[in-house]
C-alpha cells in the first residue's frame, strides 16, 4: 500500500501506512516540518486511507482557491462574526479541518470548543473519524489547553492529526500525548519528479523558489513574486546606496497602489534575498533567486556582514509591525532610509 500522488519523506508516509496495515494507530499525530512539504496532503491521504472518498476529503484542501478565497475572506469578519461561526471545513462527514482564522490565522478558543463538541459524534460510517488541525502552533494558550482535555481522554473513534512548522512552539504536554513524525524537504530529484507529474510550468524555476516545498512550486504565482522581487531588491539596492532614493519612489509609488496586498507576503521575498546576498558573500551560488545572480552578487559586493544583519533585524521589526496594520509604504520607506544611513555610516 502507497498513498497516492505523495512525493518524498518516504519514512513518514511509510510510517503512516505501517500503522494501517498493523492496525496499530495511535490517536494523536503530528506531521512537524517546513512549510509546503507536505504536511497537510499526507494527513488528507491517510484519512483517505482509512475513510474513503478522497474526492471528498480533497476538497477541503486549503490550498485550493476556492478555500484560500473562503478563509480571506473571513478576515474582512468582526471578531464577533468569526466567534458566533467558527472555521471548519468538512466536505466528507467524518474528516474535518481546522485552519487559522481572522488577520492572523490564529487558531481560536471557539474552534476548540467546536472541536470538542464534535469529537464525541460518532462516524457516520466505519471505524473512525479524522480531525486535521493545520498549523497547531498557531493555537493561543486557552485554545492549546481546550485541545489538551481533548487528547487526555480521546474517544475511541477519533484520530486527531495537526501539523505545525516548529514543533517546539506547542505546549510540552501536548507533544508528550502525540506520536510526531518530522517531514523534510524534498530534494531537488524529487521535486523535478514531482513538477514532471504535475507538468508544473517554468519548473525550474518554481524548484528554485521553493527550496524542496512541492506545495509553494505548485502554487506559487510567479508574475505576482517577480514583481515583489523586484520592489524589494530596488528597496535594498537604494538601502545600500546603489541607487537613488528617486529610484525607490517610482517603485513605491505602484507599491501603495496595490491596496489589497498584505506586507507580510513581501517581507518572505525579502528574507530569501538577503539569504541568497549573505550566500553569495560566501562564494556559494544563489538558494533561491538563481535566475538574478549577478543582481544579487553585486549587492553583496556593496553591502557588509553587519548590514545584511541590520536588513535581516530591521524585516523581523516589521514581521511584528504587521500585526499592528501599519502603513506599508511609510514603514519600507523608513527601512530605507536606515540602511542608506547604515550604509553611510560603516562604508557598506
Amino acid at each position: 500500500m502507497n498513498f497516492p500522488d505523495f512525493y518524498g519523506n518516504a519514512p513518514a508516509a511509510q510510517t503512516l501506512v505501517s500503522m494501517i496495515e498493523l492496525d496499530r494507530i495511535p490517536q494523536t499525530i503530528i506531521l512537524s516540518g517546513p512549510e509546503g512539504v507536505g504536511k497537510s496532503t499526507l494527513a488528507r491521504r491517510f484519512g483517505a486511507a482509512l475513510l474513503g472518498q478522497r474526492e471528498k476529503i480533497e476538497r477541503d484542501d486549503l490550498s485550493l482557491p476556492e478555500n484560500m478565497e473562503a478563509v480571506e475572506q473571513r478576515e474582512k469578519w468582526t471578531a464577533e462574526k468569526r466567534a458566533e461561526d467558527p472555521l471548519l471545513f468538512s466536505t466528507h462527514p467524518d474528516f474535518v479541518t481546522f485552519a487559522g482564522d481572522g488577520p492572523l490565522r490564529q487558531i481560536t478558543m471557539q474552534q476548540m470548543r467546536l472541536l470538542r463538541e464534535r469529537a464525541q459524534f460518532k462516524p457516520l460510517r466505519g471505524r473512525y473519524r479524522v480531525f486535521l488541525i493545520d498549523h497547531l502552533e498557531r493555537a493561543n494558550e486557552q485554545a492549546a489547553n481546550s485541545l489538551l482535555k481533548v487528547l487526555e481522554e480521546p474517544p475511541e473513534h477519533l484520530i486527531m492529526m495537526a501539523t505545525v512548522e516548529n514543533l517546539y512552539d506547542l505546549l510540552p504536554t501536548i507533544r508528550s500525548r502525540a506520536v510526531v513524525l518530522h517531514m523534510s524537504r524534498l530534494s531537488d530529484v524529487e521535486m523535478r519528479e514531482f513538477a514532471r507529474r504535475r507538468a508544473l510550468p517554468d519548473s525550474e524555476t518554481r524548484i528554485a523558489l521553493a527550496e524542496g516545498s512541492p506545495g509553494v512550486a505548485a502554487t506559487l504565482d510567479l508574475e505576482q513574486f517577480r514583481d515583489r522581487r523586484a520592489l524589494l531588491m530596488a528597496a535594498f539596492e537604494c538601502g545600500a546606496g546603489m541607487k537613488p532614493f528617486s529610484h525607490w519612489v517610482q517603485h513605491s509609488e505602484a507599491f501603495a497602489n496595490r491596496k489589497s496586498e498584505k506586507l507580510d507576503g513581501y517581507l518572505r521575498v525579502g528574507y530569501g534575498l538577503l539569504e541568497d546576498v549573505l550566500s553569495a558573500q560566501l562564494r556559494r551560488p544563489p538558494v533561491r533567486n538563481r535566475d538574478i545572480e549577478a543582481q544579487i552578487a553585486a549587492l553583496a559586493a556593496r553591502v557588509t556582514f553587519k548590514w545584511i544583519e541590520q536588513a535581516v533585524h530591521m524585516l523581523d521589526a516589521l514581521v511584528e509591525m504587521v500585526r499592528r496594520n501599519i502603513q506599508k509604504t511609510p514603514a519600507l520607506d523608513a527601512m530605507i532610509v536606515n540602511l542608506r544611513n547604515h550604509a553611510a555610516g560603516t562604508g557598506a
